[in-house]
């Protein structure tokens, strides 16, 4: 399986001593371009246990403009299905975004959408026992929105620095807020009898703005706002390990790489007869 080198996901992420930091609204340049790409993916709650799994693909499209798809299902019949495409010439930038998150493990229900050809956007959203609004309109976009792509732009800043990205928030009406992302430190991990340097990120909204943009509407928020990404400091980088909300106030829950395997050898693990774990697919 190909290393997964960008993934989408929430917000995520303190620092200093780093050698250099990007300036706000700054467009990430293209350091790896993205080519073909299928991972697999194992969500864990907080206590390790598996309470979903998902896919990230890549394809390329007319020259440039990638294509990204990252989907969980979770045990409970919850679904993440976010689509994003993006142009790689030179620099990232975001052309079209659509995120649905449906099911009981999302406070909210919520399929969100917009384009920076068109200029517009899309909100559809409902909380428990309460009606389901709908926004449509235009919005002019920066061109530094990365919703879908963090650990895209973060597997491509220049080694050793933070960054500053934009990301658009449905609050409902979708409004933009900085979210930076800050290098802590570095780890010891391995694969297999491999010892590997992964470097400890967390992206770090901010928080002020999310209060002021979010508390009105949903009232009492999470206090943490934190989210840590870890990635393989390598010549090339990857995706190693996410910890944090998929939804502000979803639980904080753990993304992690997983490889395919012939279903002789899943039997053999779990012993003859054992059935696998099965994921309930949302209408």
């Amino acid at each position: 399986m190909k290393a997964i080198k960008g993934m989408s996901l929430v917000m995520v992420m303190v620092a200093s001593a780093l050698s250099c930091s990007f300036a706000d609204g700054a467009q990430v340049a293209v350091q790896f371009p993205e080519g073909v790409t299928h991972g697999f993916l194992l969500v864990r709650s907080v206590d390790g246990q598996p309470i979903g799994q998902g896919e990230a693909t890549k394809v390329l499209k007319d020259g440039d403009l990638v294509e990204s798809r990252l989907l969980f299902r979770f045990k409970d019949g919850s679904l993440h299905d976010e689509r994003v495409a993006f142009s790689q010439q030179r620099v990232f930038t975001l052309i079209r975004y659509h995120l649905v998150q449906r099911g009981p493990l999302f406070p909210k229900q919520v399929e969100f959408l917009f384009d920076r050809g068109t200029s517009e956007y899309m909100v559809r959203s409902q909380e428990e026992n309460e009606k389901e609004e709908l926004l449509n309109g235009h919005i002019d976009l920066p061109k530094d929105v990365y919703n879908g792509m963090i650990v895209t732009i973060l597997t491509n800043l220049p080694k050793g620095t933070n960054g500053t990205v934009n990301w658009l928030v449905p609050t409902p009406e979708p409004k933009v807020v900085p979210v930076h992302l800050r290098l802590i430190d570095e780890e010891k991990g391995r694969i297999g009898q491999w010892s590997k340097v992964m470097e400890h990120y967390k992206f770090e909204p901010e928080i002020g703005m999310l209060q002021k943009l979010l508390g009105k509407i949903m009232g009492k928020l999470p206090a943490y706002f934190r989210y840590d990404c870890w990635i393989m400091a390598e010549d090339v980088p990857s995706f190693v390990q996410f910890e944090g909300r998929l939804q502000v106030k979803a639980p904080v829950m753990r993304i992690e790489l997983i490889s395919p395997a012939l279903a002789s050898e899943d039997r053999r693990a779990m012993g003859d007869g054992a059935n696998p774990v099965s994921y309930a697919t949302p209408r």
